[in-house]
């Protein structure tokens, strides 16, 4: 659906005018507005206090039902399926809400919600979505603005479909040149990371354009928005073109695309950087901060104890094909556990019909069921003290993925394939 009726006289960014259709009026970077909320989603972890906060809020009222429930998703990711009793109570607890409220809940089977509610076909461009996670703005790539606000906001949210924002101002990102072979956006978004620092983009839109960008395919855009909060980023938005609308109308009948939803020509950025990839070498963060960026070549030969292939940020089908790929026929190398998680339960199917989930367990990896597992440190595979381990996921700070005395590394899949086969950080171009 259009947004404004295109009469403003100043030239916006996609963020402000999503902003000025979610809150019924023009408005500016800077502006604070009540604004409509088009899709709301939690999960177990966040979801219990909520709830909490909800009936709380609600305490007063005869009925006390939330304020549309065709707006709200659920998904069960963190803990599943449960590893503790209290993890248990909590997904009863969601569970009884969804039927409750008439909320879709994706319980346990269905994998992890920053890649489920897109392959579901629940974020269009110009939406204005919130989730109870820090990596909500992934939606981004899709042409969304999403953000992850606090438990007690989404209660808030499930009560009025409304919540106060300070519209942000936008950092824009403009890429430029063809990706080397073995460099993905993986790569180009830690590089982007490690220039800017993780307060770079504070409570700002940062928007990624330019050519490089939208050669980029849908996974490889989540991949670049996931991580937008990393540096601070209030949302990592991507504007809607021809292979987001292709992305979309395989998974939405009659989707309809809208070119309203881009940044104006003339649109004002708070800042805006240009980058030439053409010669990026792959990037690794090292221990223990997101922004402590490196080129691969300058920490190669680092030993590893676990390699984690997975989570919101590189699970999907095509990140874990990379991997496989590299690896070949090769067995992982001995003494290193390779962890290996699709994103969601489509695209572990996606896998095991390829025989990337053959593959991969002839050659000793350990292959579980969609969820978050290691990246949040809970469920399964934690690192013990000392340990060091590799992960393409979006986090490395200390105690993440297991023992506040281990140490994470981030990577590509094929930085991580590359690791996998010689038991050490390895260049994915020396393979």
């Amino acid at each position: 659906m259009t947004g404004m009726s295109g009469n403003e006289n100043r030239p916006m960014t996609v963020s402000e005018k999503i902003f000025s259709k979610a809150s019924g009026s023009p408005v500016k970077a800077g502006d604070f507005v009540l604004a409509n909320i088009d899709l709301a989603m939690t999960h177990d972890i966040t979801g219990p206090l909520a709830i909490k906060g909800f009936y709380e809020i609600m305490k007063d009222r005869e009925e006390k039902k939330v304020w549309d429930p065709t707006k709200i998703v659920i998904v069960f990711d963190h803990q599943v399926p449960a590893d503790s009793i209290n993890a248990t109570a909590n997904h009863i607890m969601l569970r009884e809400f969804a039927e409750e409220q008439s909320i879709l809940n994706y319980d346990v089977y269905e994998g992890v919600c920053h890649q489920v509610l897109p392959e579901k076909g629940h974020v269009l461009p110009g939406n204005l979505i919130v989730g109870s996670d820090s990596h909500t703005c992934a939606y981004g790539a899709l042409g969304a603005f999403s953000t992850g606000i606090g438990s007690t906001d989404m209660a808030a949210v499930f009560a009025t479909g409304k919540l106060w924002f300070k519209v942000p101002e936008t950092f824009r990102f403009e890429v430029e040149g063809k990706l080397p072979k073995h460099v993905y956006s993986k790569d180009l978004i830690l590089h982007l990371i490690g220039d800017v620092g993780v307060e770079g983009a504070r409570y700002m839109a940062a928007e990624f354009g330019g050519s490089t960008i939208h050669s980029l395919s849908i996974p490889e855009r989540m991949t670049m928005s996931n991580m937008a909060i990393e540096m601070g980023g209030k949302t990592g938005i991507i504007e809607a073109d021809e292979i987001t609308a292709n992305y979309l109308k395989e998974r939405i009948m009659y989707y309809e695309f809208d070119p309203y939803w881009k940044s104006d020509e003339d649109a004002t950025y708070v800042g805006i950087k240009h980058y030439d990839v053409s010669d990026l070498e792959p990037q690794v963060a090292c221990p223990h901060h997101v922004d402590n960026v490196k080129p691969v070549t300058e920490v190669e030969g680092t030993k590893l104890d676990q390699i984690f292939m997975g989570s919101c940020t590189n699970g999907r089908f095509e990140d874990i094909k990379i991997m496989a790929d590299i690896m070949g026929d090769e067995p992982v190398a001995k003494g290193v556990r390779l962890l290996v998680v699709p994103a969601s339960r489509t695209e572990y199917l996606k896998l095991l019909k390829a025989g990337y989930i053959e593959k991969l367990m002839n050659a000793g990896a350990i292959v579980e069921s969609p969820c978050c597992g290691p990246c949040m440190g809970g469920s399964f595979g934690l690192l013990g003290a000392g340990e060091v381990g590799l992960a393409t996921s979006n986090r490395n700070f200390k105690g993440r993925e297991g023992s506040p005395e281990s140490f994470v590394y981030l990577s590509s899949p094929a930085t991580a394939g590359a690791s996998a086969l010689t038991g050490e950080i390895t260049d994915p171009r020396k393979v």
